[in-house]
């Protein structure tokens, strides 16, 4: 889709204000299984934290009288949280919600845009009725159209530091499973033109048995203009050890959109964490979200989860950091920011 070019665009930090915090609630029982319960607990958990000690305006987006039942038992007594019925395929909303965009015109005035992208179930791996639509009822519930780009994207699969500079990896969008004929040139002019791209920082490849194929969110994430966290291995038979490495040393020789040399921060992983099966899963500490006044951390294994929060602690100094647990969640392929989407607060 071509842009006028009257109009300039963003995408705000993180850590910028947000109006509102939309989260998705656990729903589908044939998807979550035995784990459904947990799963509705660990996310209560979570919006709980978010609207009492993060002043976020929380929507959770139910689907179901049962589901809505179930919220509504585990929230009742919190404020500032909305319960919304809808309709999703699961609660991946970083995926497959919007992302909002600053668009300012040439009489500087600005303007919030929810921009959505075409969903093919992460490379064709999980279509699931109703995904494709996430975007456009956030969008319409917080009073505006959202505009949708003709490609396929994964909001995880880009992180943003609110001047234009983007981390993604080459194993999730340039692979041939989302847009096909895509180069590397031509991802960045699509990013650009949807998002005000000014500068793709590119790592290869993600976490080990990543379902997503690499996204972002589980692997590095900015915390401050110019500074970027990603994980060092914990223990020995830390499975992403290599990864991580060569992912901090790419990052200490790159500089952001402004041309300011990333400073970069290690913060433990989780180490070793494995299914029921004995299969290594994804677990990252890197899925936190960054809410208005806190900052939450996935925690899977005690001791490293409690030394991520002192890290990253130290690196928000003005937002409490807590830690809280998702195994559960982590079962159907995601953590805290997987099942998030914010929507910044610009002022017109």
């Amino acid at each position: 889709m071509s842009q006028n070019p009257n109009l300039s665009r963003i995408v705000p930090a993180e850590w910028e204000p947000h109006k509102v915090m939309w989260v998705g609630f656990p729903s589908h029982e044939n998807l979550w299984q035995e784990d459904l319960i947990e799963a509705q607990a660990e996310v209560a958990s979570l919006v709980r934290v978010l609207a009492e000690a993060g002043d976020e305006h929380v929507k959770l987006m139910v689907m179901g009288e049962a589901a809505r039942k179930a919220a509504q038992s585990l929230l009742s007594d919190v404020k500032k949280v909305e319960i919304i019925e809808g309709r999703f395929g699961d609660i991946w909303f970083r995926d497959t919600g919007p992302i909002y965009v600053n668009v300012e015109d040439a009489q500087d005035r600005h303007a919030a845009l929810p921009v959505a992208f075409l969903n093919n179930g992460w490379g064709g791996k999980y279509h699931l009725k109703y995904d494709d639509q996430v975007a456009a009822q956030v969008a319409e519930h917080d009073g505006y159209v959202s505009e949708t780009q003709e490609f396929v994207l994964e909001g995880g699969s880009l992180e943003h530091d609110g001047f234009g500079t983007v981390l993604t990896t080459r194993q999730c969008l340039l692979n041939p499973n989302r847009n096909p004929d895509w180069t590397q040139s031509m991802a960045e002019r699509a990013l650009q033109d949807a998002l005000g791209a000014r500068k793709i920082i590119w790592l290869d490849d993600g976490l080990l048995n990543d379902h997503t194929d690499g996204h972002i969110d589980n692997l590095a994430r900015f915390v401050a203009p110019g500074v970027v966290v990603c994980p060092v291995g914990y223990g020995a038979d830390d499975p992403n050890a290599d990864l991580y490495n060569a992912v901090a040393k790419t990052l200490s020789q790159q500089t952001d959109a402004r041309g300011v040399k990333l400073q970069v921060v290690r913060i433990p992983s989780p180490g070793r964490t494995v299914d029921e099966d004995g299969e290594i899963i994804p677990a990252s500490h890197m899925n936190f979200l960054i809410a208005n006044d806190c900052v939450i951390v996935p925690v899977y294994n005690e001791r490293p989860g409690e030394m991520a929060v002192e890290a990253l602690q130290t690196l928000f100094a003005e937002r409490q950091v807590f830690g809280l647990p998702s195994n559960a969640i982590l079962t159907g392929g995601g953590s805290f920011h997987c099942i998030s989407q914010q929507v910044p607060y610009i002022k017109g």
